[in-house]
Protein backbone atom coordinates (compact mmCIF):
# COMPACT_ATOMS: atom_id res chain seq x y z
CA UNK A 1 0.00 0.00 0.00
CA UNK A 2 3.38 2.12 0.48
CA UNK A 3 4.27 2.18 -2.70
CA UNK A 4 0.58 2.92 -3.84
CA UNK A 5 0.70 5.93 -2.51
CA UNK A 6 3.74 7.24 -3.14
CA UNK A 7 2.91 6.07 -7.10
CA UNK A 8 -0.31 8.00 -7.27
CA UNK A 9 0.62 10.80 -4.24
CA UNK A 10 0.02 13.71 -6.85
CA UNK A 11 -3.38 12.52 -7.72
CA UNK A 12 -4.38 11.32 -4.49
CA UNK A 13 -3.66 15.44 -3.23
CA UNK A 14 -5.62 16.47 -6.19
CA UNK A 15 -8.48 14.75 -4.85
CA UNK A 16 -7.77 16.08 -1.55
CA UNK A 17 -7.75 19.70 -2.19
CA UNK A 18 -10.83 19.25 -4.52
CA UNK A 19 -12.95 17.70 -2.05
CA UNK A 20 -11.78 19.93 1.02
CA UNK A 21 -13.00 23.00 -1.11
CA UNK A 22 -16.20 21.28 -2.10
CA UNK A 23 -16.94 20.26 1.34
CA UNK A 24 -16.43 23.60 3.01
CA UNK A 25 -17.92 25.14 0.51
CA UNK A 26 -21.51 23.07 1.05
CA UNK A 27 -21.51 23.51 4.36
CA UNK A 28 -20.37 27.34 4.13
CA UNK A 29 -23.16 28.26 1.88
CA UNK A 30 -26.26 26.74 3.55
CA UNK A 31 -25.01 28.01 6.87
CA UNK A 32 -24.22 31.35 5.28
CA UNK A 33 -28.14 31.43 3.98
CA UNK A 34 -29.22 29.99 7.29
CA UNK A 35 -27.41 33.15 9.19
CA UNK A 36 -29.28 35.36 6.86
CA UNK A 37 -32.94 33.54 7.80
CA UNK A 38 -33.13 32.69 3.59
CA UNK A 39 -35.55 30.13 3.02
CA UNK A 40 -34.53 26.75 3.16
CA UNK A 41 -35.86 26.30 0.08
CA UNK A 42 -33.01 28.15 -1.61
CA UNK A 43 -30.67 25.70 0.49
CA UNK A 44 -31.85 22.73 -1.22
CA UNK A 45 -31.84 24.47 -4.23
CA UNK A 46 -28.19 25.75 -4.50
CA UNK A 47 -27.46 21.63 -3.34
CA UNK A 48 -29.80 20.51 -6.26
CA UNK A 49 -27.81 22.87 -8.57
CA UNK A 50 -24.59 21.29 -7.70
CA UNK A 51 -25.24 17.49 -8.25
CA UNK A 52 -27.45 19.27 -11.73
CA UNK A 53 -23.97 20.53 -12.73
CA UNK A 54 -22.98 16.71 -12.25
CA UNK A 55 -24.54 15.07 -14.19
CA UNK A 56 -24.33 17.65 -16.97
CA UNK A 57 -20.48 17.24 -16.57
CA UNK A 58 -20.34 14.12 -17.64
CA UNK A 59 -21.06 15.03 -21.06
CA UNK A 60 -19.58 18.13 -21.01
CA UNK A 61 -16.50 16.41 -19.44
CA UNK A 62 -15.84 13.64 -22.23
CA UNK A 63 -16.23 16.47 -25.15
CA UNK A 64 -13.92 19.28 -23.55
CA UNK A 65 -10.83 16.29 -22.63
CA UNK A 66 -11.30 15.00 -26.40
CA UNK A 67 -10.55 18.38 -27.77
CA UNK A 68 -7.91 19.93 -26.18
CA UNK A 69 -6.45 17.06 -23.94
CA UNK A 70 -6.73 15.82 -20.15
CA UNK A 71 -3.92 18.96 -18.63
CA UNK A 72 -5.71 21.65 -20.64
CA UNK A 73 -9.33 20.55 -19.54
CA UNK A 74 -8.28 20.28 -16.04
CA UNK A 75 -6.15 23.33 -15.80
CA UNK A 76 -9.72 25.26 -17.22
CA UNK A 77 -12.28 23.65 -15.19
CA UNK A 78 -10.06 24.07 -12.22
CA UNK A 79 -10.08 28.00 -13.47
CA UNK A 80 -13.58 28.37 -13.67
CA UNK A 81 -14.26 26.56 -10.67
CA UNK A 82 -12.37 28.71 -8.52
CA UNK A 83 -13.72 32.26 -10.40
CA UNK A 84 -16.85 30.80 -9.71
CA UNK A 85 -16.60 30.38 -5.79
CA UNK A 86 -15.00 33.73 -5.74
CA UNK A 87 -17.94 34.87 -7.53
CA UNK A 88 -19.99 33.99 -4.26
CA UNK A 89 -18.97 36.66 -2.48
CA UNK A 90 -19.43 39.19 -5.44
CA UNK A 91 -23.15 39.35 -4.94
CA UNK A 92 -26.09 38.34 -2.59
CA UNK A 93 -28.23 37.55 -5.25
CA UNK A 94 -29.93 33.99 -5.17
CA UNK A 95 -30.77 33.21 -8.70
CA UNK A 96 -26.75 34.29 -9.89
CA UNK A 97 -25.46 31.35 -6.95
CA UNK A 98 -27.68 28.79 -8.81
CA UNK A 99 -25.86 29.65 -11.80
CA UNK A 100 -22.50 29.97 -9.81
CA UNK A 101 -23.69 26.23 -8.17
CA UNK A 102 -23.81 24.49 -11.29
CA UNK A 103 -21.16 25.71 -12.70
CA UNK A 104 -18.96 24.44 -9.80
CA UNK A 105 -20.31 21.00 -10.00
CA UNK A 106 -20.02 21.14 -13.97
CA UNK A 107 -16.45 22.15 -13.67
CA UNK A 108 -15.56 19.31 -10.48
CA UNK A 109 -17.53 16.37 -12.46
CA UNK A 110 -14.44 17.45 -15.36
CA UNK A 111 -11.72 17.00 -12.83
CA UNK A 112 -13.10 13.59 -11.89
CA UNK A 113 -13.14 12.48 -14.99
CA UNK A 114 -9.37 13.73 -15.84
CA UNK A 115 -8.04 12.22 -12.04
CA UNK A 116 -9.72 8.81 -12.66
CA UNK A 117 -8.51 8.14 -16.32
CA UNK A 118 -5.58 8.95 -15.42
CA UNK A 119 -5.67 6.51 -11.91
CA UNK A 120 -7.05 4.22 -14.42
CA UNK A 121 -4.23 4.09 -17.25
CA UNK A 122 -1.04 4.16 -14.30
CA UNK A 123 -2.73 1.62 -12.24
CA UNK A 124 -1.65 -2.10 -13.40
CA UNK A 125 -4.54 -4.83 -13.29
CA UNK A 126 -3.35 -5.96 -9.82
CA UNK A 127 -2.98 -2.79 -8.06
CA UNK A 128 -6.82 -1.47 -9.24
CA UNK A 129 -8.33 -2.74 -6.07
CA UNK A 130 -5.92 -0.97 -3.52
CA UNK A 131 -5.14 2.31 -6.19
CA UNK A 132 -9.03 2.80 -5.93
CA UNK A 133 -9.21 1.61 -1.79
CA UNK A 134 -6.46 5.05 -1.78
CA UNK A 135 -8.53 7.14 -3.93
CA UNK A 136 -12.18 6.59 -1.81
CA UNK A 137 -10.16 7.35 1.14
CA UNK A 138 -8.37 10.77 -0.09
CA UNK A 139 -12.45 11.92 -1.25
CA UNK A 140 -13.62 11.02 2.33
CA UNK A 141 -10.81 12.69 4.03
CA UNK A 142 -10.94 15.89 1.92
CA UNK A 143 -14.93 16.00 2.83
CA UNK A 144 -14.11 15.36 6.48
CA UNK A 145 -11.19 17.90 6.59
CA UNK A 146 -13.55 20.57 4.87
CA UNK A 147 -16.06 20.26 7.66
CA UNK A 148 -13.37 20.48 10.28
CA UNK A 149 -11.85 23.90 9.24
CA UNK A 150 -15.26 25.44 10.54
CA UNK A 151 -14.51 23.99 13.88
CA UNK A 152 -11.28 26.34 13.37
CA UNK A 153 -12.34 29.07 12.12
CA UNK A 154 -16.21 29.56 12.83
CA UNK A 155 -16.78 32.77 11.25
CA UNK A 156 -18.55 32.66 8.27
CA UNK A 157 -16.43 35.81 6.34
CA UNK A 158 -15.61 35.78 2.75
CA UNK A 159 -12.00 34.49 3.78
CA UNK A 160 -13.65 31.01 3.90
CA UNK A 161 -14.64 31.35 0.23
CA UNK A 162 -10.83 32.36 -0.47
CA UNK A 163 -9.98 29.28 1.42
CA UNK A 164 -12.32 27.14 -1.22
CA UNK A 165 -10.48 29.18 -3.93
CA UNK A 166 -7.11 28.63 -3.06
CA UNK A 167 -7.93 24.65 -2.41
CA UNK A 168 -8.95 24.56 -6.17
CA UNK A 169 -5.60 26.91 -7.06
CA UNK A 170 -3.75 24.09 -5.59
CA UNK A 171 -5.61 21.14 -7.13
CA UNK A 172 -3.89 22.54 -10.00
CA UNK A 173 -0.50 22.26 -9.17
CA UNK A 174 0.42 18.31 -9.16
CA UNK A 175 -1.63 17.93 -12.20
CA UNK A 176 0.36 20.71 -14.46
CA UNK A 177 3.64 19.15 -13.39
CA UNK A 178 2.90 15.84 -14.01
CA UNK A 179 5.31 14.22 -16.39
CA UNK A 180 2.91 10.97 -16.35
CA UNK A 181 1.82 10.01 -19.65
CA UNK A 182 -1.65 10.92 -20.95
CA UNK A 183 -4.06 8.50 -20.65
CA UNK A 184 -6.01 7.33 -23.92
CA UNK A 185 -8.80 9.29 -25.34
CA UNK A 186 -11.94 9.12 -23.42
CA UNK A 187 -15.51 8.25 -25.38
CA UNK A 188 -18.91 8.34 -23.51
CA UNK A 189 -20.43 4.91 -23.08
CA UNK A 190 -24.01 4.34 -23.78
CA UNK A 191 -26.67 4.56 -20.74
CA UNK A 192 -28.97 1.50 -22.15
CA UNK A 193 -32.03 2.81 -19.89
CA UNK A 194 -34.41 0.66 -20.94
CA UNK A 195 -32.00 -2.55 -20.30
CA UNK A 196 -31.21 -1.81 -17.07
CA UNK A 197 -34.31 -0.78 -16.03
CA UNK A 198 -35.64 -4.34 -17.36
CA UNK A 199 -32.17 -5.95 -15.93
CA UNK A 200 -31.91 -4.67 -12.20
CA UNK A 201 -34.87 -2.17 -11.26
CA UNK A 202 -34.05 -2.45 -7.78
CA UNK A 203 -30.57 -1.68 -7.41
CA UNK A 204 -32.04 1.39 -9.67
CA UNK A 205 -34.53 2.12 -7.18
CA UNK A 206 -32.10 1.59 -3.80
CA UNK A 207 -29.72 4.05 -6.03
CA UNK A 208 -32.26 6.23 -6.61
CA UNK A 209 -33.15 6.41 -3.18
CA UNK A 210 -29.86 6.60 -1.69
CA UNK A 211 -29.33 9.99 -4.21
CA UNK A 212 -32.54 11.35 -2.72
CA UNK A 213 -31.29 11.31 1.23
CA UNK A 214 -27.45 12.17 0.50
CA UNK A 215 -28.19 14.73 -1.68
CA UNK A 216 -30.79 16.51 0.99
CA UNK A 217 -28.56 15.56 3.55
CA UNK A 218 -25.64 17.20 2.20
CA UNK A 219 -27.38 20.51 1.22
CA UNK A 220 -29.67 20.32 4.63
CA UNK A 221 -28.15 19.00 7.44
CA UNK A 222 -26.01 22.04 8.05
CA UNK A 223 -29.67 23.80 8.19
CA UNK A 224 -30.43 21.39 10.76
CA UNK A 225 -28.01 20.82 12.56
CA UNK A 226 -28.19 24.96 13.33
CA UNK A 227 -32.00 24.76 13.78
CA UNK A 228 -30.74 22.94 17.09
CA UNK A 229 -28.66 25.88 18.13
CA UNK A 230 -25.07 24.28 17.40
CA UNK A 231 -23.19 27.11 16.53
CA UNK A 232 -20.88 26.67 13.66
CA UNK A 233 -17.73 25.17 15.04
CA UNK A 234 -20.40 21.92 16.07
CA UNK A 235 -22.18 22.38 12.70
CA UNK A 236 -18.60 21.56 11.41
CA UNK A 237 -18.36 18.71 13.50
CA UNK A 238 -21.67 16.92 13.48
CA UNK A 239 -20.98 17.26 9.42
CA UNK A 240 -17.63 16.25 10.12
CA UNK A 241 -18.91 13.24 12.33
CA UNK A 242 -21.61 12.04 9.68
CA UNK A 243 -19.44 12.08 6.82
CA UNK A 244 -16.71 9.95 8.33
CA UNK A 245 -19.24 7.54 9.46
CA UNK A 246 -19.54 7.00 5.57
CA UNK A 247 -15.86 6.23 5.21
CA UNK A 248 -16.01 4.07 8.18
CA UNK A 249 -18.83 1.84 7.25
CA UNK A 250 -17.22 0.59 4.08
CA UNK A 251 -14.69 -2.33 5.19
CA UNK A 252 -17.36 -4.21 7.55
CA UNK A 253 -19.90 -3.65 4.74
CA UNK A 254 -17.71 -5.13 2.60
CA UNK A 255 -17.31 -8.37 4.56
CA UNK A 256 -21.11 -8.15 5.09
CA UNK A 257 -21.76 -7.76 1.46
CA UNK A 258 -19.51 -11.29 0.48
CA UNK A 259 -21.10 -13.25 2.86
CA UNK A 260 -24.44 -12.47 2.97
CA UNK A 261 -27.40 -12.05 0.66
CA UNK A 262 -27.01 -8.34 -0.99
CA UNK A 263 -30.83 -7.74 -1.59
CA UNK A 264 -31.79 -8.77 1.81
CA UNK A 265 -28.99 -6.46 3.46
CA UNK A 266 -30.33 -3.16 1.16
CA UNK A 267 -33.53 -3.64 2.77
CA UNK A 268 -32.07 -4.52 6.12
CA UNK A 269 -30.07 -1.18 5.87
CA UNK A 270 -33.09 0.75 4.85
CA UNK A 271 -34.92 -0.42 8.18
CA UNK A 272 -32.31 0.43 10.23
CA UNK A 273 -31.92 3.90 8.43
CA UNK A 274 -35.58 3.97 9.42
CA UNK A 275 -35.52 3.22 12.82
CA UNK A 276 -32.31 5.28 13.76
CA UNK A 277 -33.99 8.45 11.86
CA UNK A 278 -37.04 8.18 13.55
CA UNK A 279 -35.96 9.88 16.95
CA UNK A 280 -34.70 12.59 14.95
CA UNK A 281 -37.38 12.99 14.12
CA UNK A 282 -39.75 13.40 17.29
CA UNK A 283 -37.02 14.59 19.39
CA UNK A 284 -37.15 17.90 19.14
CA UNK A 285 -34.63 18.60 22.63
CA UNK A 286 -31.94 16.36 22.36
CA UNK A 287 -28.49 16.58 24.09
CA UNK A 288 -25.55 17.38 21.66
CA UNK A 289 -23.64 14.57 22.63
CA UNK A 290 -27.08 12.29 22.08
CA UNK A 291 -27.73 14.04 18.85
CA UNK A 292 -24.19 13.30 17.75
CA UNK A 293 -24.29 9.12 18.29
CA UNK A 294 -27.75 8.81 16.82
CA UNK A 295 -26.81 10.82 13.69
CA UNK A 296 -23.87 9.33 13.37
CA UNK A 297 -25.48 5.55 13.21
CA UNK A 298 -27.73 6.84 10.83
CA UNK A 299 -24.82 8.14 8.45
CA UNK A 300 -24.16 4.39 8.60
CA UNK A 301 -26.90 2.99 7.29
CA UNK A 302 -27.09 6.39 4.79
CA UNK A 303 -24.12 5.83 3.12
CA UNK A 304 -24.15 2.22 2.97
CA UNK A 305 -27.05 2.30 0.06
CA UNK A 306 -25.60 3.13 -2.76
CA UNK A 307 -22.52 0.69 -2.10
CA UNK A 308 -24.62 -1.93 -1.89
CA UNK A 309 -27.02 -1.10 -4.56
CA UNK A 310 -23.83 -0.86 -6.67
CA UNK A 311 -22.13 -4.63 -5.15
CA UNK A 312 -25.95 -6.14 -6.40
CA UNK A 313 -26.05 -4.48 -10.08
CA UNK A 314 -22.88 -5.82 -10.63
CA UNK A 315 -23.80 -9.35 -9.92
CA UNK A 316 -26.59 -9.32 -12.69
CA UNK A 317 -24.85 -7.40 -15.66
CA UNK A 318 -22.40 -9.22 -17.89
CA UNK A 319 -18.63 -7.54 -17.97
CA UNK A 320 -18.89 -6.25 -21.24
CA UNK A 321 -22.04 -4.02 -20.06
CA UNK A 322 -20.10 -2.84 -16.95
CA UNK A 323 -19.34 0.33 -17.80
CA UNK A 324 -22.70 1.55 -19.19
CA UNK A 325 -24.03 0.29 -15.91
CA UNK A 326 -22.07 3.00 -14.04
CA UNK A 327 -22.70 5.63 -16.14
CA UNK A 328 -26.56 4.88 -15.83
CA UNK A 329 -25.90 4.36 -12.20
CA UNK A 330 -24.02 8.04 -11.43
CA UNK A 331 -26.91 9.67 -13.97
CA UNK A 332 -29.83 7.81 -11.43
CA UNK A 333 -28.11 8.91 -8.14
CA UNK A 334 -27.42 12.66 -9.67
CA UNK A 335 -31.17 12.85 -10.64
CA UNK A 336 -32.28 11.95 -7.05
CA UNK A 337 -29.87 14.38 -5.77
CA UNK A 338 -31.31 17.02 -7.67
CA UNK A 339 -34.58 16.56 -6.84
CA UNK A 340 -33.90 15.34 -3.07
CA UNK A 341 -32.74 18.93 -1.38
CA UNK A 342 -35.36 20.54 -3.19
CA UNK A 343 -38.74 18.21 -1.71
CA UNK A 344 -36.66 17.93 1.87
CA UNK A 345 -35.90 22.38 1.32
CA UNK A 346 -40.23 22.09 1.05
CA UNK A 347 -40.67 20.12 4.21
CA UNK A 348 -38.25 22.44 6.14
CA UNK A 349 -39.77 25.79 4.96
CA UNK A 350 -43.36 24.40 5.89
CA UNK A 351 -42.72 22.44 9.17
CA UNK A 352 -39.20 22.99 10.73
CA UNK A 353 -35.61 21.88 11.19
CA UNK A 354 -36.84 18.16 11.74
CA UNK A 355 -38.46 17.38 8.63
CA UNK A 356 -35.02 16.89 7.26
CA UNK A 357 -34.69 13.66 8.92
CA UNK A 358 -38.24 13.10 7.90
CA UNK A 359 -37.37 13.17 4.54
CA UNK A 360 -35.01 10.38 4.80
CA UNK A 361 -37.07 8.51 7.25
CA UNK A 362 -39.73 8.56 4.09
CA UNK A 363 -37.13 7.46 1.60
CA UNK A 364 -36.22 4.55 3.84
CA UNK A 365 -39.87 3.42 4.12
CA UNK A 366 -40.36 3.29 0.45
CA UNK A 367 -37.24 1.39 0.14
CA UNK A 368 -38.59 -0.83 2.53
CA UNK A 369 -41.75 -1.46 0.56
CA UNK A 370 -40.35 -1.39 -2.77
CA UNK A 371 -36.84 -3.78 -2.63
CA UNK A 372 -38.77 -7.05 -2.55
CA UNK A 373 -36.10 -9.97 -2.16
CA UNK A 374 -38.64 -12.39 -3.23
CA UNK A 375 -39.01 -11.18 -6.62
CA UNK A 376 -35.01 -11.41 -7.35
CA UNK A 377 -35.36 -14.22 -9.93
CA UNK A 378 -31.02 -14.77 -10.30
CA UNK A 379 -31.74 -15.58 -13.95
CA UNK A 380 -29.31 -13.19 -15.08
CA UNK A 381 -26.55 -13.54 -12.10
CA UNK A 382 -22.98 -13.93 -13.35
CA UNK A 383 -20.28 -16.23 -13.39
CA UNK A 384 -18.98 -16.77 -9.70
CA UNK A 385 -21.66 -14.13 -7.88
CA UNK A 386 -21.52 -12.60 -5.54
CA UNK A 387 -19.06 -10.75 -6.89
CA UNK A 388 -16.56 -8.73 -4.44
CA UNK A 389 -17.57 -5.97 -2.83
CA UNK A 390 -15.53 -2.74 -3.69
CA UNK A 391 -15.99 0.13 -1.53
CA UNK A 392 -17.14 2.79 -3.26
CA UNK A 393 -16.84 7.11 -2.76
CA UNK A 394 -20.66 8.19 -2.84
CA UNK A 395 -21.61 10.16 -5.92
CA UNK A 396 -20.44 13.36 -5.00
CA UNK A 397 -16.98 12.74 -5.43
CA UNK A 398 -16.52 10.43 -7.95
CA UNK A 399 -17.21 10.05 -11.97
CA UNK A 400 -18.89 7.79 -15.07
CA UNK A 401 -14.67 6.89 -15.29
CA UNK A 402 -14.76 5.49 -11.07
CA UNK A 403 -15.95 1.97 -12.69
CA UNK A 404 -12.54 1.76 -15.36
CA UNK A 405 -10.61 1.40 -11.42
CA UNK A 406 -13.22 -1.16 -10.23
CA UNK A 407 -11.55 -4.55 -10.37
CA UNK A 408 -14.59 -6.20 -10.95
CA UNK A 409 -14.33 -5.28 -14.24
CA UNK A 410 -12.12 -6.91 -16.49
CA UNK A 411 -9.95 -4.96 -18.33
CA UNK A 412 -9.34 -6.25 -21.68
CA UNK A 413 -13.03 -6.79 -22.06
CA UNK A 414 -13.60 -3.03 -21.07
CA UNK A 415 -10.84 -2.15 -23.82
CA UNK A 416 -12.89 -4.16 -26.57
CA UNK A 417 -16.33 -2.88 -25.82
CA UNK A 418 -14.65 1.18 -26.09
CA UNK A 419 -13.09 0.16 -29.60
CA UNK A 420 -16.58 -1.16 -30.78
CA UNK A 421 -17.61 1.93 -29.23
CA UNK A 422 -15.76 4.53 -31.37
CA UNK A 423 -16.69 3.09 -34.51
CA UNK A 424 -20.41 4.35 -33.24
CA UNK A 425 -20.16 7.45 -32.09
CA UNK A 426 -21.96 10.51 -33.06
CA UNK A 427 -18.55 12.58 -32.13
CA UNK A 428 -15.63 13.56 -35.01
CA UNK A 429 -12.88 11.30 -34.84
CA UNK A 430 -10.89 14.26 -33.93
CA UNK A 431 -12.69 14.82 -30.64
CA UNK A 432 -11.03 11.41 -29.86
CA UNK A 433 -8.34 11.11 -31.37
CA UNK A 434 -5.56 13.46 -29.83
CA UNK A 435 -2.00 12.33 -29.89
CA UNK A 436 -0.28 11.33 -26.65
CA UNK A 437 2.03 13.96 -24.59
CA UNK A 438 4.11 12.56 -22.02
CA UNK A 439 4.61 16.26 -21.07
CA UNK A 440 2.69 19.56 -20.55
CA UNK A 441 5.12 21.32 -22.91
CA UNK A 442 4.87 18.31 -25.40
CA UNK A 443 1.18 18.67 -25.15
CA UNK A 444 1.43 22.72 -26.33
CA UNK A 445 3.97 21.91 -28.87
CA UNK A 446 1.71 19.52 -30.16
CA UNK A 447 -1.14 21.80 -30.56
CA UNK A 448 0.87 24.66 -32.49
CA UNK A 449 2.22 21.52 -34.79
CA UNK A 450 -1.96 21.06 -35.14
CA UNK A 451 -2.11 24.45 -36.33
Amino acid sequence: MRQIWKSFRALYFASLMMLIGSGLLSTYLALRLAADQVDSLWVGALMAANYFGLVLGGKVGHRLIGRVGHIRAYATCAGIVGAAVLGHGLTDWLPAWLGLRLIVGLGMMCQYMVIESWLNEQASAKQRGLVFSGYMIASYLGLVLGQLILVVHPQLGPELLMLVAMCFALCLVPVALTRSIHPAPLRPAPLEPLFFMKRVPQSLTAVLGAGLSLGAFYGLAPVYAASHGMPTDQVGLFMGCCILAGFVVQWPLGILSDRFDRIRLIRMVAVLLLLFTLPLVILSDVPVELLFVIAFVAALMQFSLYPLAVAFSNDHVEAERRVSLTAMLLMTYGIGASIGPLLAGVLMRTFGGNMLYAFISGMAALLVVLIRPKAVTRLHEVENAPLHHVPMPDSMASSPLSVALDPRVDEQVVQEKMQVEETHTDEPAEAYQQPVAETADDEVRQAEKQG
